[in-house]
């Protein structure tokens, strides 16, 4: 995508004039205090919130957490109003209402360079992921939404940073710009740029670590890079790892092999075999896996198996012969983790492999909630070039789909576009 099809926000007077700012400051939640686990979002947000701000704009922010899929996460925006405030170093007022009466009063009282975050936008059916993939709307019948109409009024110009929902079709995504003049956010476009460098014309070799247990993304990405030619090299590990040994001809053992028919994974072994064959000689599947056996960590190699063990790591062979790929590889992308690095027995793969990651020479980034965190817990994030906040946004961008912002923003520069 040519990032010149967006509006930037530097092309817009904003001084006086009431914004309303989509962010995605969707946060890991810790389970039993329901407090902030990883900032990472909240603090990419800032750069745009600021530039709004310093420029005099009278600024209303929308955003969610949690869904109907991770109902433990949906919680008030409370405390993503005091991150925004102590990063920002000025008090971001909140209001538990997304665009009800109290909503709108906090926005008709703003005072230029001034900011309120309003309510979780999930608290409203019309933005959670059943309701859309239910009721289908486009950007014309959203026009008639709760949010829409409570919000649209009120605004002088429309602002989306929220690259990491990007592939959503909800209506704080794609039918504010359907009534106002709508531009790109400062992450919206260090996202799309750092996401082509890994797709057009990369340093060589390109190399892609995939794992993490979504599979659905991985395949859909895998068939894209590796058709495109954007990646020299796959490095396949995790429950994608697996599914590509099984494609290979390896039986793994009934115990996991039931754990990924139960999951209806192995509808993917025909995609796998398929790339397999058209692309062998670019992918590497593991030479070893580890398990647990009376609380120790286990390893057995591939041409040893089948074995009745639930595997949830690749092994030490495979650690190093990855390793001395990355540490070649010009051009590094990752989406996630090798293994179950929350339990201490499989923390290994993904463990050495992050931090051969992060002393790479090439120009390295990473992405996706699982991924993230994991290398939040085992390297410093400061030693990645690019810290993606996108997980399926990413994915799909990287698969080649066409995603509902991008699209609705460009709708907006046809119209809006400033020569």
């Amino acid at each position: 995508m040519r990032i010149s099809n967006l509006i930037s926000i530097d092309q817009f007077d904003y001084f006086n004039k009431t914004v309303l700012l989509r962010v995605d400051i969707n946060s890991p939640i810790d389970v039993k205090t329901k407090k902030i686990i990883n900032e990472n979002r909240i603090q990419k947000s800032i750069p745009t919130i600021k530039a709004l701000i310093d420029n005099g704009a009278k600024l209303a922010i929308i955003a969610h957490q949690g869904d109907t899929l991770d109902y433990q996460n949906l919680i008030p925006l409370y405390e993503h109003a005091e991150k925004l405030s102590l990063y920002l170093g000025i008090t971001v007022h909140y209001v538990d209402d997304v665009a009800g009466p109290e909503a709108q009063n906090q926005i008709k009282k703003l005072q230029s360079g001034e900011a309120v975050l309003l309510g979780n936008l999930r608290y409203l059916s019309e933005e959670v992921s059943t309701f859309e993939n239910t009721v289908k709307l486009n950007a014309q019948e959203m026009l008639q939404t709760h949010l829409i109409r409570g919000l649209a009024p009120l605004i002088d110009i429309y602002v989306n940073d929220a690259f990491a929902t990007a592939h959503r079709n909800s209506p704080s995504m794609v039918a504010f710009q359907e009534l106002k003049p709508s531009a790109a956010g400062i992450l919206l476009y260090e996202e799309i740029t750092n996401l082509n460098k890994v797709m057009q014309n990369p340093e060589r070799p390109s190399v892609f670590v995939v794992g993490g247990a979504k599979i659905s993304d991985a395949f859909g990405m895998m068939k894209e890079v590796l058709s495109s030619g954007s990646a020299d090299h796959i490095l396949t590990c995790g429950i994608t790892g697996e599914i590509m040994l099984i494609a290979s001809g390896f039986n793994l053992g009934s115990i996991k092999e039931q754990f990924l028919k139960n999951r209806q994974l192995d509808i993917f072994i025909e995609y796998a075999k398929k790339y397999l064959q058209d692309y062998g000689e670019k992918i590497s599947v593991p030479v070893d896996l580890a398990y647990c056996k009376d609380g120790k960590r286990q390893e057995i190699l591939t041409k040893k198996l089948p074995a009745e063990h639930m595997f949830k790591d690749i092994g030490s062979h495979t650690i190093e012969h990855y390793r001395a790929v990355i540490k070649k590889a010009r051009t590094l992308f990752v989406n996630g983790p090798p293994g179950v690095y929350e339990e201490p027995e499989f923390s290994t793969g993904t463990r050495k492999l992050l931090k051969t990651i992060a002393a790479a020479d090439g120009f390295t980034v990473i992405g996706g909630g699982d991924t993230v965190t994991a290398a939040t817990k085992f390297i410093d994030l400061k030693n990645i070039d690019y810290v993606c906040t996108g997980g399926g946004a990413m994915i799909q961008y990287l698969s080649g789909q066409q995603l509902p912002l991008i699209n609705s923003l460009e709708k907006a520069f046809k119209r809006d576009s400033i020569c």
